[in-house]
C-alpha cells in the first residue's frame, strides 16, 4: 500500500462522495492506495500545503488554480470530478429578478471585503445590459455559510454557491431564493471541483496519481451504477441519519454532478484567464496549456 494525502477544499460533503465510495467499497484499497482525506478547519491554501509536503494532491476549484498559476505558482490541474451549475443565489424578497437588479445590494462572497465577489457581480450586471462600478455593492463577509448570510437577512445575494448545495438548502428552510448560474451571464463556468498538484508530484508520483484518478473514476461509475448503495455509503460514513431529509435531496441533486470526462481543454483556460485579465485580476496572460495535463487520465503510454 502506498500513502497518498489527499486534501479538501472545504469540509466533507456530498460533493466528495466519491472518496467514501472508494475508502468504504475498498476500491482505493484495491488499487493499492493508502488514501488519507485532510479536512481543513479553515478554507486553506492547497498549493501551500503541497509545496510544504503535507499533501500529495488537493482539490479546488478552476478560478483558484487560474489566481494561482497567474501569481507564478507552481501548479497543474490534473483531472476534473465534479462540475456543477455555480453562480450567484439571491433573495427574491429583495427585489431581484434579473442580474442587473443586483445593483446597490449587499452581496455575500468569502473573500470580501475584497473585490473577487464584487467583479463577478460587476461583470453579471453587465452581460445582462446594465452598468455599475465595483463600489455599487454592499460587501458582506460570511464566510463560506452563504445561506445563513441571505437567512439572517446580512445579505441579499451570496456568490460562488454550488446549486447541488447552497440552493437546495435555502428552499429546505423556506426561504424564497433563486439562482443566476454564472456561465449564462458573461462568466467563466467555474462550478467545478479538480485536483491540483505541483509538477514536482507528478514527476515524483506520477504512477501513484494515475491509479488514483483510476480508483476515483471506479467510484464515480460505482455511484451511477448503485445509486442507493452510494447514498448508504454517505449516510454510514458521515454518520447521519438516511432519512435526514434535506441530506437526501442534496444527495440526489449532487450524483449527477459527478462527470465521466475528468479531462479539461486549453480553450476553457484561455477564457477564464481572459476574464481574469480584462477585469484587472491580472496583470499578464501565460501559455493556456501550462495550467493543465490531462497525461494521468489516460493510460500510460509506452515509449519505444
Amino acid at each position: 500500500m502506498e500513502k497518498l494525502r489527499l486534501g479538501l477544499e472545504w469540509f466533507m460533503n456530498p460533493d466528495h462522495l466519491p472518496f467514501m465510495v472508494g475508502v468504504e467499497k475498498g476500491i482505493f484499497k484495491e488499487a493499492g492506495i493508502d488514501l488519507e482525506i485532510t479536512e481543513p478547519e479553515d478554507h486553506f491554501d492547497p498549493l501551500d500545503e503541497i509545496q510544504d509536503g503535507r499533501l500529495d494532491v488537493a482539490i479546488t476549484e478552476p478560478i483558484h488554480l487560474g489566481q494561482d498559476r497567474l501569481k507564478g505558482e507552481d501548479a497543474v490541474g490534473i483531472a476534473r470530478f465534479f462540475h456543477a451549475a455555480g453562480g450567484a443565489m439571491y433573495n427574491k424578497k429583495s427585489g431581484i429578478r434579473r442580474p442587473k437588479d443586483l445593483v446597490g445590494k449587499r452581496i455575500q462572497y468569502p473573500s470580501a471585503p475584497g473585490d473577487g465577489g464584487a467583479i463577478m457581480a460587476k461583470t453579471m450586471v453587465e452581460a445582462d445590459g446594465g452598468t455599475c462600478t465595483l463600489d455599487d455593492f454592499t460587501r458582506v463577509n460570511n464566510g463560506f455559510y452563504h445561506t445563513e448570510a441571505i437567512e439572517k437577512d446580512l445579505a441579499d445575494a451570496s456568490f460562488l454557491v454550488f446549486r447541488n448545495i447552497e440552493v437546495i438548502e435555502a428552499r429546505h428552510k423556506g426561504l424564497d431564493v433563486d439562482y443566476f448560474p454564472m456561465a449564462e451571464w458573461g462568466m467563466p463556468d467555474v462550478g467545478q471541483l479538480i485536483f491540483v498538484t505541483t509538477p514536482e508530484q507528478i514527476e515524483e508520483k506520477g504512477d501513484l496519481l494515475r491509479t488514483f484518478i483510476r480508483a476515483v473514476h471506479q467510484a464515480v461509475d460505482f455511484i451511477f451504477d448503485q445509486p442507493e448503495e452510494a447514498k448508504a455509503v454517505y449516510f454510514r460514513y458521515m454518520k447521519k441519519n438516511a432519512l435526514d431529509e434535506l441530506e437526501n435531496k442534496m444527495l440526489d441533486a449532487t450524483m449527477p454532478c459527478f462527470t465521466y470526462d475528468f479531462t479539461m481543454s486549453d480553450d476553457y483556460y484561455e477564457n477564464l484567464q481572459h476574464w481574469l485579465y480584462e477585469t484587472g485580476q491580472a496583470d499578464h496572460k501565460i501559455d493556456p496549456a501550462t495550467y493543465w495535463t490531462n497525461e494521468l487520465i489516460f493510460a500510460k503510454r509506452e515509449t519505444k
